[in-house]
């Protein structure tokens, strides 16, 4: 009774390793990728093929199809990616999840290839990752440091396979096996809703794939059961994405939709054929199977489920809208101010992966500076033309631009807290600053607009040469803040060196113009009202260059 108690509780230990291990394994792996799985993002064009195999090397990093299909509809929820996009990604992220099958089928060799068999050195694994990870502490030791999580991490993979086979090897021979087997490999529904249901209750198909080869590996899985659990196994990965996409918008249930289809069309596929050969060689479908068995099927039914349904994506899609059907309401009963208020980029279904995360935190900084962007060219326009048809958008825009600001500091709290290397970090922080350096800038603008508001209604006007000395430094200081924004969008030196030229532009255009208004008054060409709303723009406009060089600072500290 103590022996049976102590395999059960080795086999859970064993399974806890195991699923432990994943985690920090794709944790330094995803910190390792840092930027360049940002880059993924730009690549995900309407080339399906470079979609696929996007989505097949994201989810090699991160060890999860439904992480990445996760993701994928937290992409297409945001707006970022486009459901013909999505089908090309959620194709790849199914050949991607069969990386872990292989890393586990290594195992098979046992101590005939003692040379190439990992549990062999996953002790030694654990020790150099956590020697590293303790002796490893400073900034510039995180290539170290993240070496030592993927290490730590295999090796605690690898230790869990290990103690689960050793737990369950003393029952391989009890009869339940053989007959509970048996009963799958003759029964492919039953068969697929096991594989299913595990896959599910573990939201990870690698996870649930590495259970069924372990259990191979000490062989008491017949080739049919193997062949419908792992069918099963793909339906169950669908599972998280399709509850992360309740409440979500319609596309999102469709990506979500499409992921399903796509697993189910080709495991109905599969296991009609499947059958059909099971009934033509019974031998063979009593026959045992090993993992590496295993991780070749996993592995060409994936491949072969995407090459038959690759030339029907534009059909998926099709069909995803037929089972998502539109809500009119729903969808249309949105006012004008909400839909421009609505950060499209931020989806907590992307926090799965902090370099998306973090790249789209930058896109919504980039749209907030947009946003503060026209707000300063439509303030200053009304001004030139002595025009205030528009004032009532300047300051509606500025309730918008604090609304950008709260969610994105809240969204940006969350992504800190995530696992990022530190080159994320400063960028992390850096936003942050943007962000308020932007909301500055909508301050000012919304400054620029009180002027207009007084000059109506006192009727002040603003002379002929006043107004050409505001068009000058009004199209510096806008130009300014342009590139400051180009700078974060692209990453480009020439662009940071222009904001700084812009700038003294500024600093000159006010010190000149100061001047030159002094003199008007002293001649008393203008107004003193006009003097002192002229000042106050050229004090916001100073003010709003300031602003475009610290954002292009942050930029330049960054390189």
């Amino acid at each position: 009774m103590i022996e049976n108690i102590s395999n059960l509780f080795g086999f859970l230990g064993g399974l806890g390793m195991f699923l432990y291990g994943m985690n920090i394994m794709a944790d330094g792996m995803q910190k390792t990728a840092g930027g360049k799985m940002q880059k993924f993002l730009e690549m995900l064009t309407n080339n399906r093929i470079m979609a696929i195999i996007s989505g097949a090397i994201i989810t090699a990093i991160i060890q999860s199809s439904g992480a990445t299909t996760v993701m994928v509809v937290g992409f297409v929820s945001a707006g970022v990616m486009s459901l013909t996009q999505a089908v090309g990604v959620i194709m790849g992220a199914n050949i991607g999840t069969t990386i872990t099958s292989w890393i586990v089928s290594m195992s098979q060799f046992g101590d005939s290839l003692i040379v190439i068999n990992p549990e062999f050195y996953a002790p030694l694994f654990i020790g150099i990752g956590a020697l590293i990870l303790v002796f490893s502490s400073s900034h510039s030791s995180q290539k170290k440091k993240l070496a030592g999580e993927i290490l730590t991490g295999l090796g605690f993979l690898f230790m869990g396979l290990s103690l689960m086979s050793s737990s369950i090897k003393p029952y391989t021979t009890l009869p339940i096996f053989s007959e509970a087997f048996r009963l799958l490999g003759n029964n492919p529904f039953l068969g697929m809703m096991v594989g299913c249901l595990v896959t599910a209750l573990l939201q990870s198909s690698s996870a649930s794939v590495g259970i069924l080869q372990t259990l191979a590996l000490n062989g008491v899985v017949t080739a049919n059961a193997a062949i419908y659990i792992t069918l099963g196994q793909n339906i169950g990965s669908c599972v998280t994405a399709l509850i992360s996409s309740m409440g979500s918008s319609r596309t999102a249930k469709r990506a979500a939709a499409i992921h399903l289809l796509f697993n189910l069309i080709g495991a109905v596929i599969f296991g009609i054929g499947g059958f059909i050969l099971f009934s033509l060689n019974p031998g063979f479908a009593g026959s045992n199977i090993n993992s590496v068995q295993i991780s070749i099927f996993h592995t060409m039914f994936n491949l072969t489920n995407t090459a038959l349904l690759f030339p029907f994506a534009s059909q998926l899609v099709k069909l995803s809208g037929i089972i998502v059907r539109h809500d009119d309401q729903k969808e249309t009963d949105i006012s004008e101010e909400e839909y421009e208020s609505t950060l499209k980029h931020l989806d907590d279904r992307i926090f799965e992966t902090p370099a998306f995360a973090v790249e789209a935190a930058v896109k919504e900084v980039l749209h907030m500076g947009e946003v503060a962007t026209d707000n300063v060219k439509l303030a200053m326009k009304m001004i030139m033309h002595n025009d205030s048809d528009e004032l009532e958008k300047v300051f509606a825009t500025e309730k918008i631009i604090d609304k950008m600001q709260n969610t994105l500091t809240e969204y940006l709290i969350k992504v800190d807290n995530l696992s990022l290397n530190e080159e994320q970090k400063l960028l992390v922080n850096h936003l942050f600053y943007s962000i308020s350096d932007i909301e500055r800038v909508g301050d000012h603008a919304e400054n620029l607009a009180e002027n207009i508001k007084y000059m109506k209604e006192k009727n002040i006007k603003i002379s002929p040469t006043g107004a050409d000395d505001l068009k000058k430094i009004s199209e510096s200081a806008y130009n300014s803040l342009y590139y400051a924004i180009d700078a974060r969008r692209t990453g480009s030196l020439d662009s940071v060196r222009k904001v700084w030229q812009f700038e003294d532009d500024v600093d000159n255009l006010e010190d000149e113009l100061s001047e030159k208004h002094l003199i008007r008054l002293s001649k008393g060409e203008c107004s003193p009202e006009a003097g002192m709303i002229f000042m106050d723009i050229l004090s916001n406009l100073e003010r709003i260059s300031d602003h475009a060089v610290n954002i292009a600072g942050y930029v330049r500290k960054e390189m």
